[in-house]
């Protein structure tokens, strides 16, 4: 491993807390711990941290508060969730929260640790291409939607849209190809850079970037879906009164 990466692990169920410890710290990686969400929010600031495995359900701070909070602080290393549950609508809201993976309880600890493998490359490829877009003095605009790959950010209107850098990279997709449908399975493929196998992450990044940069998601003037195929922005979009 080239890099000492440190993992997060707020569980407040010691057992699991200090066996992940114990695995993670075999593997190689650096590890701090956090019994609540609380907790967890405390050991981000004391160090960097590159990825946090959190569970859902906590006393003090569950998992969800937590994660909100820190996509708020603009922390956005990969969040992994665990949870005893395995209904989808849990799934769902950690997406939706901010999360990055979801693994249901029980699991193997080589499951969790191909899961945390995975997301450290995706981030790392990721950080390093929002790096490489620096250099580069391009702005997209469709309507009023705006992206600069040199400041990295989205404007609606003028105003400063918030995305996490994975929200970022599926608008820079979209809009740098304006008109052009593109499947789940290719929007996965060109900015995780892996081989799609469950798309149902980019649905809930492509909702959660409607809430953005939307008036009405339910009849969205940026984002498009084009039912059984996947989703555009269009070259020209129709206006609606903000």
């Amino acid at each position: 491993m080239e890099e000492k990466y440190c993992i997060l692990i707020v569980e407040d169920d010691r057992e699991i807390r200090e066996g992940l410890r114990i695995y993670l710290q075999n593997q190689g990686y650096e590890v701090c711990l956090a019994a609540n969400g609380r907790e967890g929010l405390e050991r981000v600031q004391e160090r960097e941290i590159h990825l946090a495995i959190v569970d859902v359900m906590m006393p003090v701070m569950d998992g969800v508060t937590m994660v909100m909070k820190l996509r708020d602080q603009g922390k956005e290393f990969p969040v992994i969730m665990l949870s005893a549950k395995s209904e989808e609508v849990d799934k769902i809201v950690g997406l939706n929260m901010g999360a990055d993976d979801y693994v249901t309880k029980p699991f193997t600890p080589l499951e969790l640790t191909a899961r945390v493998r995975s997301q450290l490359r995706r981030y790392q490829r990721l950080l390093q291409a929002l790096k490489e877009t620096e250099s580069n003095d391009h702005i997209y605009t469709v309507g009023g939607l705006e992206l600069n790959e040199d400041t990295v950010e989205v404007r609606v209107d003028g105003e400063l849209v918030k995305l996490t850098p994975m929200e970022f990279k599926i608008v820079q997709l979209l809009i740098k190809n304006p008109g052009r449908v593109f499947s789940a399975d290719e929007i996965y493929e060109r900015v995780w850079n892996e081989r799609a196998v469950n798309t149902d992450t980019v649905m809930v990044h492509v909702r959660n970037i409607r809430e953005k940069i939307e008036i009405d998601t339910r009849n969205p003037k940026y984002l498009k879906v084009v039912w059984g195929v996947g989703y555009k922005i269009d070259r020209q979009p129709e206006q609606k009164n903000r």
